[in-house]
């Protein structure tokens, strides 16, 4: 059996969030379907300060988003940072979305910062190696430098680094495949007017995108439960 750690790095307020899935369930929730051979084990990092897993405690990391930058001082964030460093020597695979994407390019000899244009929410077209696909987004931040041992598979009109493979079993996306509507619509709905949300505007903007939008509930699954089988098989 494979086992899977997913390091839930955004914080999951309450009383304002209650009742929603946090963003390491909803990770777990979309990946699950295409990978019935695998135990996944969420690791409360930013909400409920959990340590680092162990090494021999998994065969793949897999990292969420967070409302975190990778220049910001958290306890957590160079446990992290040598948390990837150490994987990558062991040969075990790490996937990671939105933030989990900056960090491991952050990490690995790239730079990610913040975005001229502030909040990106909504629904936006990615092209992965000549095919197009409708995402869920929701960052500020960017990768602004490929690190030297990756490649780009994937960019948008505004996303010239939207996805990265690299030459060790790692690979990573800035949009958010685990994200539905309902999920974002009902934290927009709780949200409104709250600090580090987005504002009025640009949640509707959101919205409308959503309508305009076509993003498939299953996307990237089964690319990514493959990418976790070959790679877990090899070690």
């Amino acid at each position: 059996m494979v086992r899977i750690a997913v390091l839930d790095l955004t914080r999951h307020p309450v009383p304002m969030l209650e009742g929603l899935p946090s963003v390491g369930e909803q990770t777990v929730e979309w990946i699950a379907p295409a990978m019935s051979d695998a135990e996944f084990a969420r690791i409360d990092v930013a909400e409920g300060g959990a340590p680092m897993p162990r090494l021999d405690t998994f065969d793949g990391l897999l990292l969420t988003g967070s409302e975190f930058g990778v220049y910001d001082d958290t306890p957590w964030m160079e446990p992290l940072r040598q948390l990837l460093r150490d994987t990558k020597v062991v040969g075990k695979p790490i996937f990671g979305i939105c933030f989990g994407h900056q960090i491991m390019a952050d990490t690995f000899g790239g730079k990610a910062e913040k975005t001229v244009g502030g909040n990106v929410v909504g629904v936006r077209q990615f092209d992965l190696n000549g095919i197009e696909v409708d995402a869920h987004v929701w960052h500020q931040d960017q990768v602004t430098q490929v690190p030297p041992n990756a490649k780009v598979t994937g960019i948008a009109d505004y996303c010239p680094v939207g996805a990265l493979e690299y030459d060790f079993p790692a690979a990573s996306v800035q949009f958010h495949p685990e994200h539905t509507k309902k999920h974002i619509s009902d934290v927009f709905a709780r949200a409104q007017g709250q600090s580090g949300f987005p504002n009025d505007a640009e949640m509707a903007a959101a919205l409308a995108s959503f309508d305009a939008g076509d993003v498939k509930a299953d996307l990237m699954t089964e690319k990514v439960a493959k990418f976790f089988r070959v790679h877990a098989a090899n070690l």
